[in-house]
C-alpha cells in the first residue's frame, strides 16, 4: 500500500516539474498557482523573480459556505481576480501544478478570465 502512494507522489512531482519548467512568474505577469486539497482550494499570484506571493485567496474566505467544491472554486477564481485587479495585476500565467485542467482547476481559470484576468 505504501509503495503505491510513493509511486503516485513521484508521478505527481514529475508532472508538476514538467509544468513548472515551461512557466515562470514575474512582477508584471505573476504565476497563478493552484493548490487543491480534499477540503480546500488555495490560489496564489507569485512573483518568481522576487520569490514573493503578491495576492492569495482561500476557499474559507468565501461568504457562502453551502457551495459545492466546483462552484466554490469558480467563486474563488472571481475573488482572486478582483484582488489582483485591485493590486494592479491584469495578466497572469496559469500554473495548474500537477492537476488536470478539469473540474475545480478549470472552474478557477474560467471564472478568473470572466472577471478580466488575461492568461
Amino acid at each position: 500500500m505504501m509503495n503505491v502512494i510513493k509511486k503516485e507522489k513521484a508521478r505527481q512531482k514529475r508532472r508538476q516539474t514538467r509544468v513548472r519548467a515551461k512557466i515562470s512568474g514575474t512582477a508584471a505577469r505573476p504565476r497563478l498557482n493552484v493548490f487543491r486539497s480534499n477540503r480546500g482550494l488555495y490560489l496564489q499570484l507569485i512573483d518568481d523573480a522576487a520569490g514573493r506571493t503578491l495576492v492569495s485567496a482561500h476557499v474559507r474566505e468565501l461568504k457562502d459556505k453551502s457551495l459545492n467544491k466546483t462552484t466554490a472554486a469558480g467563486a474563488l477564481g472571481k475573488l482572486l481576480a478582483d484582488k489582483a485587479m485591485a493590486a494592479g495585476i491584469k495578466e497572469v500565467v496559469f500554473d495548474r501544478s500537477s492537476y488536470r485542467y478539469h473540474g475545480r482547476v478549470k472552474a478557477v481559470a474560467e471564472a478568473a478570465r470572466e472577471q478580466g484576468l488575461v492568461f
